[in-house]
């Protein structure tokens, strides 16, 4: 008899759990007014977020939808939450420089260390026509946007960088697909815009070109 209780309470756990995880799941949403978009979690430092940005970035630019960058710095990497502190300070200043701060950190990683990077920051301030404070975060609201997104991605579920999902604003069927190989990134916005019911603008598949296979396989 307690066996067969404790088998049912263990199912019962295993049911909750699952509810409990596609509940996380379905946190992975595009911005309002948005059919589909992308959402990545990254970090600065991390190797294969830098080989998979420019992909990202084409498949973003091609099919003309948003975006969405979550900071995920990893406790292994010795200046990534420093990098990405910048980022939100240069984030309010435009959203274009900060964004634009992330892809420099990503093209420039074996440059950067924990002792010159203030340094690659303000020269890349600079040449943006703007200037780093001492204390870029003297209230620690930059530090609680990046918690925020790391909570985010633990909620999620997400365990390593890039993470990167196509998104649609479906509240049926599946309204998500993680990009686990890259080179099916265009088929699968393809996929979810059909679904979804928006236009879909790319009129080639992303195997067929050069540029794609070469970010795929870095």
């Amino acid at each position: 008899m307690n066996s067969r209780i404790s088998a049912a309470l263990l199912c019962a756990l295993i049911l909750l759990t699952s509810i409990a995880f596609g509940a996380d799941k379905s946190l992975l949403k595009p911005p309002p007014g948005v059919k589909v978009a992308i959402i990545e979690f990254e970090d600065l430092q991390c190797p294969d977020c830098a080989r998979a940005s420019p992909l990202v970035h084409e498949a973003a630019n091609t099919y003309k939808i948003p975006l969405v960058r979550h900071d995920f710095p990893l406790p292994q990497h010795n200046w990534s939450y420093d990098a990405a502190i910048i980022a939100r300070y240069l984030d309010t200043k435009s959203k274009k420089i900060g964004d634009g701060w992330r892809d420099y950190c990503f093209q420039h990683q074996p440059e950067i260390t924990p002792q010159n990077l203030r340094q690659i920051a303000e020269q890349y301030a600079r040449e943006s026509h703007v200037e780093l404070p001492f204390a870029l975060d003297p209230l620690g609201k930059f530090a609680n946007a990046i918690k925020a997104d790391v909570d985010l991605a633990k909620r999620i579920g997400i365990e390593h960088t890039p993470t990167i999902y196509v998104v649609s604003n479906k509240t049926t069927g599946t309204p998500f697909i993680e990009v686990v190989d890259r080179s099916q990134l265009f088929a699968i916005i393809d996929q979810m815009k059909q679904e979804a019911g928006a236009e879909t603008v790319a009129t080639s598949s992303p195997a067929k070109s050069p540029r794609t296979r070469r970010a795929a396989k870095q």
